[in-house]
């Protein structure tokens, strides 16, 4: 099958796919509710306020927080739908243990202390997130999935080996995410993150080195093109059928229904069960216009059905951008095998389809800077791209002064252009949605809320290093600036492998972090550690990376280093 072929039958699937009815997320509890009396139950239970917090004042750890607190205020709410009770201790007004009851056996179902009582997906409920994703037996075949094509036996000690193994390492992190232990998880993703920093930088400052290092998979592209066909339509079929809306998607819905009826996005009226969902750019909204126009909203946290599409679709440009990617970096027959090659990657990589699944925005980041790389050799496109990629999620204003000073045959006029797109495509989107209070007002409910809550979901939430923390930030910082200049001269897997260094630097330095984030730079780390190897013959290779060096055509080639 060619490969035109393969992608309009991808195309083709994805269209069909999007058809169906797309599939109800598991119903909401209804909001707690403060009973009348604290002696009589409320109608339909069996159980009084007083009774329940009289339960819940046995849990064992509710008894070790008042050892470590003091004397804690309980208040018991009923959960109508489930016939529950839900006992909250207050010390102030910060909530600091909590108990769920059963109403008609009076057992304690949960309980809660520390981070868990404010962050509920610190609780590691199954499910929470991209659904039945992360059974073993969804999950350990994709990660094989991910791995085999690139596997070597012939050259096992080469490094993607390495590479391939470190990114499913995230998963050692994640096991502990989904059993409630974040004082294990978070810790253990640092290793992780560390490694592809220190891999990246290694790529992307070394020189490129006309080498062939073998065969990038053993897989013929059409073998590769059929089982990237499967993954898609798997993919598709699993977030129609078993997925969930998280609080980012349904954010995305929020502000583009505010968006439909030209009401204000800033002026802190998001809906209670989603307050904080106006913390993102404006372009994070305005993408979800069609598909809430198409899809329409109840106006509640419902199945959400234009939050699936909208992911979806983030997920299959990022998909189709890989595959133009890889004719751009390289011409003929190789550049389709390079670019079927990071699609497949990307549609077996279980970080991605958890995104997916979890419905989430994080792949439309990933969308715009992967097509800025696509875009590399056009200064005002990529700073379109760039631009409009900070005025949806921000972080991409890291990567301006790389794509800044990368592509253009002419280096600083360049820029130039470049930076007056950028500043334009990302205040631009800002005005018509300013609130009453204006820029303080805007910054205090979008990046400086990102900025300054705290979060249990990093080691810097963890722990008081402040120190060191304010060491980290400012070494990322530095790097955005300093892989402006070094290397001066850049071919496009160095470029990609310093601007995943520079998202991965700001990863490691951020307050809160989460799984969700590896697609931002996955995109990237795919073209420095797939791009130096030989989807070709040995003796096309050498002459495709002399290339690497020639100015005038800085996106044509990947090297090999």
């Amino acid at each position: 099958m060619e490969l035109r072929q393969q992608r309009a039958a991808a195309l083709a699937l994805a269209l069909a796919l999007l058809t169906v009815l797309l599939a109800a997320a598991p119903a909401r509890a209804d909001d707690l509710q403060f009973p009348k009396s604290q002696t009589k139950p409320p109608p339909g239970y069996t159980h009084t306020a007083k009774q329940v917090i009289a339960i819940a004042d046995r849990d064992h750890k509710v008894v070790g927080e008042k050892a470590r607190r003091g004397t804690l205020r309980p208040f018991a709410y009923t959960k109508p739908s489930l016939r529950q009770w839900q006992v909250s201790y207050f010390r102030g007004d910060k909530e600091l243990a909590q108990v769920t009851i059963d109403d008609a056996t009076g057992a304690v179902l949960e309980s809660w202390t520390g981070p868990q009582v404010a962050w509920k997906m610190a609780r590691g409920i199954p499910g929470a997130f991209a659904g039945k994703l992360c059974r073993w037996y969804i999950w350990i075949p994709l990660c094989i999935a991910f791995v085999m094509p690139f596997v070597s036996l012939r050259r096992p000690r080469r490094l993607l080996h390495l590479d391939l193994l470190v990114l499913i390492a995230f998963g050692a992190s994640h096991f502990f995410f989904n059993k409630g232990q974040i004082d294990k998880s978070v810790p253990l993703a640092y290793p992780v993150l560390l490694y592809l920093l220190g891999r990246m930088l290694w790529v992307g400052f070394r020189r490129p080195k006309p080498a062939d290092r073998g065969p990038l998979t053993w897989a013929r592209a059409t073998w590769l093109a059929a089982a990237l066909v499967f993954l898609v339509g798997f993919r598709l079929a699993l977030n129609m059928a078993d997925s969930n809306v998280i609080d980012v998607g349904y954010a995305g819905v929020i502000g583009a229904d505010k968006i439909t009826h030209s009401r204000s996005l800033y002026d802190g009226t998001f809906p209670k069960d989603n307050e904080h969902g106006d913390t993102y750019g404006p372009v994070n909204y305005i993408v979800y216009v069609p598909f809430r126009s198409v899809f329409g909203w109840s106006g509640r946290w419902d199945s959400l059905p234009a939050a699936h599409a909208a992911a979806i679709f983030f997920d299959l440009m990022t998909l189709l951008g890989l595959l133009v990617l890889g004719r751009r970096l390289r011409a003929g027959p190789d550049g389709k095998l390079l670019g079927v090659s990071m699609a497949y990657a990307w549609a077996a990589f279980p970080y991605t389809l958890y995104a997916l699944d979890s419905n989430s925005n994080d792949t439309l980041l990933a969308a715009f800077l992967v097509w800025a790389l696509v875009a590399l050799r056009s200064a005002p496109l990529r700073g379109a791209l760039i631009g409009f990629g900070a005025a949806a999620k921000f972080l991409p204003l890291a990567l301006a002064p790389l794509f800044a000073t990368s592509g253009s045959r002419h280096r600083w006029r360049g820029a130039v252009l470049f930076s007056v797109v950028v500043v334009l495509t990302f205040a631009l989107p800002f005005l018509p949605f300013l609130p009453d209070g204006g820029l303080r007002e805007l910054y205090d409910r979008t990046l400086g809320y990102q900025v300054g809550r705290d979060s249990p979901f990093s080691i810097w939430g963890q722990h008081d290093l402040g120190a060191l923390w304010t060491a980290v930030k400012v070494v990322a910082a530095g790097l955005a600036v300093l892989v402006a200049f070094v290397p001066r001269q850049k071919t496009p897997v160095q470029i990609a492998a310093l601007g995943a260094a520079v998202l991965l630097a700001f990863q490691v330095a951020a307050a809160h972090w989460f799984y969700l984030y590896i697609p931002w730079f996955f995109g990237f780390v795919l073209v420095a550690i797939f791009a130096r190897y030989s989807t070709g013959e040995p003796e096309s290779a050498a002459r495709r990376d002399e290339q690497l060096l020639d100015r005038t055509r800085p996106a044509v080639v990947a090297g090999l280093d």
